[in-house]
């Protein structure tokens, strides 16, 4: 069982972890389905929550064995289960009309996460030796991939739904790089930004319900209606 306490061993894993949950926000950008969209969110807050707690197992960090809890039973459990209900509330399954289309978004998506490895790639120090302390920073790339392709989901999504989880997949992104270059904030602010992130959410489900009342769709370029 020696390779359990190999940190060569935890890189790998880490390393795996992450190059899934890269290609599960490419596909998240490629899916126009929001249930799948959901559970795709959920998949890749599994894999974030795995990070964390390998990256404290190796280095016997407590409060990232916290993190990782924290993360798992909001962002992979409890946020899924509420976005899924309001989107069955709502009746809506899919994005018909993105502001742009599928193959294009890919592309996008491709182009920023070479950013995000160029980006990360200015910023990487390698080590001599694989040790504990060294664990996920080659995940640098990744966690500003996540960033960058979360904000462009923002911007490039017309229904208030899809906002809301690249918003959360854009602080996905944040938290990887959290927890890979500094092992994690403080407990107390981890505590903080993760109960904001539920309430933001819980605000915006009864927004975009209320969206869905009044216009009949969650297409945010609809609300161009109310300017006098």
């Amino acid at each position: 069982m020696y390779f359990f306490q190999d940190p060569q061993f935890g890189n790998r894993m880490i390393t795996l972890m992450a190059a899934f949950v890269l290609v599960l926000q490419i596909a998240m950008v490629g899916q126009r389905w929001l249930i799948t969209n959901i559970r795709v969110f959920a998949a890749q807050s599994f894999l974030l929550a795995g990070i964390a707690n390998t990256i404290a197992y190796f280095n016997h960090a407590p409060h990232l064995y916290a993190a990782a809890f924290l993360t798992l039973a909001l962002k992979a459990v409890l946020l899924p289960i509420v976005l899924e209900r309001l989107v069955r509330k709502i009746d809506i399954g899919q994005e018909i009309a993105p502001l742009i289309n599928v193959p294009v978004s890919l592309l996008i998506a491709g182009g920023l996460t070479t950013v995000g490895y160029l980006v990360a790639q200015s910023l990487h120090r390698p080590e001599e030796t694989a040790s504990p302390a060294s664990l996920g920073h080659n995940t640098l790339a990744v966690a500003v991939s996540l960033f960058l392709i979360g904000f462009y989901m923002m911007i490039s999504r017309r229904k208030a739904l899809m906002q809301v989880l690249a918003l959360l997949s854009l602080e996905n992104g944040l938290f990887l790089a959290a927890i890979s270059l500094t092992y994690g904030v403080p407990l107390i602010v981890e505590l903080g930004i993760l109960f904001d992130l539920v309430v933001a959410v819980m605000v915006l489900g009864i927004l975009l319900y209320r969206i869905q009342e009044t216009f009949d769709s969650m297409d945010v370029s609809k609300l161009s209606r109310l300017r006098g």
